[in-house]
């Protein structure tokens, strides 16, 4: 009975990890979630409204947003300080896929990105169920830096148009963004740049005087007030004007099969991007405090069924943001309660006080946009990237400029191509060293790198540091052959380490008996050492083991070898 309880107590957590925290819920707890709660709320309000607009919606959408998916995700994230909601980079590429087939801020186009909202929600939770959570290693982490910082960039450039006072034609590729700006340049809003300048000047000194104040909301209250006493709206000066009130209603998001069709490749690159950046957040908060673990494939099942019910209630796609991850973890936030207090904060704010944002000005929003972004560009990186490895940094530059110049979506596929190129081209030609002895020990290291370890008289070591199979089993055979051909005398033994082979496929061990047969018509004795279980399992099926190398022929290791090699030579 007691076994069984505990079984059930851990398949209910595996699928509601809140279930795993709440057993062991306290006072304590309560305190530092209900603080944090509170925080996170008030700096995800105006973020929220930010991102919305952002992303071509109305600004109440983001409070739509920072509601429901708050909730799932308390109960079914495996991180306990993420910070849920929407996001700039996700905004972005929503803006930057939808208004190419609906107008921004029409009801079409609201239809369609809450319709994405759900495709990407069913996406991340089918990855999820078919436990594909290592898909977070598919980017590589050059790829991520680059897109990331040309994002950001574009962000930051397409709400100088708000800051401004002017009004350019949508793009997401920087030239276009300038060019537009540019044409406008002598159109600008004087009291819009002022109010723009003042509000990022305010969020930046704010976090620079006290890493808890709120600079945001200190932005908005100061800014509507200024426009409310001076009447500058009257003056030309773009505000939010009504913001409806009340939750939002439940409905119904699903488009025709043409748009779903439409939509799925743009949702597939957001639900992929989305759980990337949701999860190395998390990973980061959760390696500083070690007392829980995160599970990947259960981040994917959250974070879809969390966009799955937003969607039901008006939300567009949200993810976890570093932003608030930061502020909800220094604030004090122990579980997904600070979650719940912060929905409950933007429920009530929608409820009872969306009248205070009447007089908002549109600037104010980018401004925390652009406060908020600026962070992201790493152009350092790059620089960092040239010294440490030059291929990683052609993957950062590449993605960078194709974001940049061409478009964040088109920047995602080259991200993903580059990184299977790479990750290919490093499969296809591995590493391989031929060894030598250091002098006076047992120990075997790659004589290019130790010049003076000592080469075995009419004996070829070499090691393959990397699984053999169809990708570069025709790389080890060119190496092995063509090692051998360069030696001046022919060897008469070709020890092969195997020690850093985990695996061979078939056409590898069609590879390996070519190799052997070859060495047989050349009377060059095939040595090989240290070869692992399942390897010499294969090797044995295929029959290579009885047809081409008898048993003498087999060692634990290198220095075995090459011991019973010395004796046999000391013996003739």
């Amino acid at each position: 009975m007691g076994m069984d309880v505990i079984d059930k107590s851990q398949k209910i957590s595996k699928y509601i990890p809140a279930a795993d925290w709440l057993k062991t819920y306290s006072t304590k707890d309560l305190q530092g979630d209900f603080f944090a709660g509170l925080t996170v709320g008030v700096m995800l309000i105006p973020q929220g409204m930010a991102y919305a607009m952002l992303a071509g919606l109305p600004p109440v959408y983001g409070l739509y947003a920072s509601l429901v998916p708050l909730i799932v995700y308390a109960f079914l994230g495996t991180s306990r300080q993420l910070g849920m909601g929407p996001v700039a980079m996700i905004s972005l590429m929503i803006f930057a896929g939808v208004s190419t087939v609906a107008e921004p801020g029409s009801d079409e186009y609201i239809s369609l990105v809450i319709t994405l909202a759900l495709l990407t929600g069913v996406i991340q939770l089918l990855m999820g169920l078919l436990r594909l959570g290592f898909l977070v290693n598919l980017l590589a982490h050059p790829v991520i830096a680059g897109f990331t910082s040309a994002a950001a960039i574009i962000i930051g450039l397409s709400q100088l148009q708000h800051l401004l006072g002017v009004s350019i034609p949508p793009a997401n590729q920087v030239h276009l963004i300038l060019s537009g700006v540019i044409s406008e340049w002598h159109h600008i809003h004087l009291p819009t740049l002022v109010i723009g300048v003042i509000s990022i000047a305010l969020i930046i000194s704010a976090k620079k005087i006290h890493r808890m104040l709120p600079g945001p909301i200190l932005a908005v209250v100061i800014m509507s007030l200024v426009v409310w006493f001076t009447g500058l709206n009257e003056d030309g000066v773009r505000i939010l004007g009504s913001v409806p009130e009340g939750l939002p209603a439940i409905v119904l998001p699903f488009g025709n099969t043409e748009q779903i069709m439409m939509l799925l490749p743009l949702a597939a690159a957001i639900a992929l991007v989305s759980f990337i950046e949701s999860f190395a957040v998390a990973k980061a908060i959760q390696m500083k405090h070690k007392n829980y673990q995160l599970d990947a494939d259960q981040e994917l099942r959250a974070l879809g069924a969390a966009n799955i019910a937003g969607s039901f209630l008006q939300s567009f796609t949200v993810t976890g943001g570093f932003s608030r991850t930061a502020v909800n973890d220094q604030s004090g936030g122990k579980t997904g309660v600070s979650l719940l207090i912060s929905a409950l904060l933007v429920g009530l704010t929608l409820l009872f006080f969306t009248p205070l944002f009447y007089y908002l000005p549109g600037a104010v929003l980018a401004a925390i946009i652009m406060a908020a972004v600026y962070k992201l560009i790493d152009l350092n990186e790059a620089f960092h990237l040239w010294k440490l490895k030059r291929a990683d940094f052609l993957m950062f530059t590449a993605t960078f400029l194709v974001t940049l110049f061409i478009g964040i979506i088109e920047g995602i596929a080259a991200g993903v191509v580059i990184s299977v190129i790479v990750v290919m081209y490093r499969v296809s030609y591995p590493h391989a060293a031929v060894l030598g002895r250091l002098p006076g020990t047992h120990i075997f290291r790659n004589v290019t790198r130790y010049p003076d370890a000592e080469r075995f008289p009419n004996t070829l070591i070499i090691r393959y540091d990397s699984p053999l199979f169809f990708a570069n089993s025709q790389h080890f055979r060119d190496l092995i052959t063509g090692k051998v051909n360069l030696m001046e005398d022919k060897p008469e033994n070709l020890l092969l380490d195997f020690s850093g082979i985990t695996e061979v496929d078939s056409s590898a061990l069609g590879v390996i008996e070519e190799i052997s047969a070859e060495m047989e018509e050349k009377n060059i004795r095939l040595i090989l050492c240290a070869v692992k279980g399942p390897v010499r399992d294969m090797l044995h099926k295929s029959e290579v083991l009885e047809k081409r190398i008898p048993d003498q022929n087999w060692f634990m290791d290198v220095d075995e070898a090459c011991l019973k090699l010395e004796l046999s030579n000391s013996t003739t």
